[in-house]
């Protein structure tokens, strides 16, 4: 349905910087960003992917978005019927479609697919590593399995299958090891969630990989979460960035900040050359989420402890494509009892 104030949220001036198109779409939601000029006349669009191949492609948080704006962006007037409009942007494949003034180049709404209740099934399989003792957890995971603690009154592993099912996902493979028997009884084979779930045994850990060995009959690309990761961002999205890129294998990424605490003196030698007051280091972590294609999983050997970076290096070592899939919505690793502290406040809030 056409929204107005969703446009508003949406719109950014063509001459901003990519942090601030994060800003934008994290506040709106709508993973589109209409672009306009100084007189608020509509320019293009940028949507959510854009802004990700943007950062592949060497761009930083301080680019102006100008550069990578679609200024060819399809739009439809605000005097096209509704039932018109969902068959057009079926027929185009277009989840954004902005409504401008042919005149004045004012932007009057935005349509959304998504606001048709078109939602779909994804045929992909995703699998939830959750068989780790969650040490570092302790004594919260002493007699409880890490993806069975409590946010927000319901299991870590309950939000990330149900925020899954959102975006289409209804089969689901659980890796299991430690206290097993406590997500098997409450999972069960998923009925409760309307969805289908199978586990893998570990008879011992095998790490964030080795479990999926054992997997069989594979012949789309699967997706692989860790089972203490909670994020905002859609499942559906990275395995289109997958396929688009046709990788075999996908990892997403999230940006990292890290303050020195002392201020930094830059030496050649014995002179001093310069200071930096307290600088910050920018990286990129992994997030424990990942996509694999069926053929990645004959880089995992039987049965013995693999993880999921040495995958990806040894994919890279035989020549294979591995990317990064960038993301910047709100992403929590629940590793740490602070990070589970952050987690209950969030979800309760």
């Amino acid at each position: 349905m056409l929204n107005f104030d969703l446009a508003v949220k949406s719109t950014l001036n063509v001459n901003e910087s990519i942090k601030s198109a994060f800003s934008s779409l994290n506040i709106s939601g709508s993973k589109i960003i209409l672009a306009v000029d100084e007189y608020g006349k509509f320019v293009g669009t940028l949507c959510d992917g854009d802004i990700r191949r943007a950062l592949l492609s060497g761009a930083n948080l301080d680019s102006e978005i100008n550069q990578f704006v679609n200024k060819n962006a399809i739009v439809c007037s605000k005097e096209m019927p509704v039932e018109y409009v969902k068959d057009f942007m079926k027929l185009n494949s277009i989840q954004h479609l902005p409504v401008v003034c042919n005149e004045t180049k004012e932007i009057l709404g935005l349509y959304l697919w998504d606001s048709f209740d078109n939602t779909s099934v994804v045929p992909n399989l995703m699998v939830i590593m959750a068989g780790g003792q969650g040490k570092r957890l302790r004594p919260h995971t002493e007699s409880c399995p890490k993806p069975m603690l409590e946010v927000g009154g319901k299991p870590l592993l309950e939000h990330i299958i149900t925020k899954a099912k959102l975006d289409g996902i209804v089969n689901f493979v659980i890796s299991v090891n430690y206290l097993s028997h406590m997500i098997k009884d409450y999972f069960g084979l998923g009925e409760k969630l309307g969805v289908s779930i199978e586990y893998l045994e570990e008879d011992v850990p095998l790490g964030t990989a080795g479990a999926i060995h054992n997997l069989k009959n594979i012949t789309a690309p699967i997706l692989v979460t860790n089972g203490d990761v909670l994020t905002d961002f859609s499942y559906k999205e990275v395995l289109e960035f997958h396929n688009f890129h046709n990788s075999l294998a996908t990892m997403a990424v999230k940006s990292y900040e890290m303050q020195n605490p002392f201020g930094v003196v830059n030496l050649d030698g014995l002179s001093i050359t310069g200071f930096d007051e307290k600088p910050i280091y920018h990286s990129k972590i992994n997030a424990g989420i990942y996509v694999l294609s069926p053929e990645a999983i004959s880089y995992i050997p039987s049965d013995k402890y693999f993880d999921m970076p040495s995958l990806f290096m040894a994919a890279r070592q035989d020549g294979q494509k591995i990317v990064a899939f960038p993301i910047h919505e709100p992403w929590l690793d629940i590793g740490r009892p602070d990070d589970l502290k952050i987690a209950q406040k969030s979800v309760s809030s």
